[in-house]
């Protein structure tokens, strides 16, 4: 394995009007037997850019919802991950938007999530909890329940 690439990423719960949080459905590419796994929108920082701002854009191009305010970082996460053969350890701020249930919009998507990003849906806090699929972040459904008790 390489060494690890550091990155500092930031990603957004969207929350409907049903307290409902939109996830991607996404693989690696490089490594389609590891099968896919579910996660919030969001990604790596440009540089010079803020968190909020880079949660904003990528929410955006991921999605195609505009968010105003994001309000405070919610939660906090470091991860060590391989995606395309290149392992990064991930420095995460997590916001949280609260919107209308959206049709995402795919049309702001780079090269890498034409290639990893195969669906998407809204997942209440009872069916995170149920599911056998993969969660990123794994603990997502307390920090959505969390939220949700505010």
């Amino acid at each position: 394995m390489s060494s690890l690439v550091d990155r500092t990423a930031a990603r957004v719960l969207v929350l409907d009007e049903d307290g409902a949080v939109l996830l991607l459905q996404g693989c690696d590419p490089a490594r389609l037997d590891r099968g896919t796994w579910w996660f919030t929108p969001g990604g790596g920082l440009d540089p010079g850019e803020t968190a909020a701002d880079g949660a904003r854009r990528e929410l955006l191009e991921e999605t195609g919802f505009a968010a105003g305010d994001l309000g405070p970082v919610i939660y906090r996460r470091v991860v060590e991950f391989e995606f395309e053969n290149i392992s990064y350890r991930q420095h995460e701020s997590f916001f949280c938007v609260r919107a209308p249930r959206f049709a995402v919009d795919n049309a702001g998507w780079s090269d890498v999530e034409i290639r990893s990003v195969l669906d998407h849906r809204w997942w209440t806090v009872a069916e995170l909890r149920a599911t056998g699929d993969a969660i990123h972040p794994p603990e997502l459904a307390d920090v959505v329940a969390g939220l949700l008790q505010r």
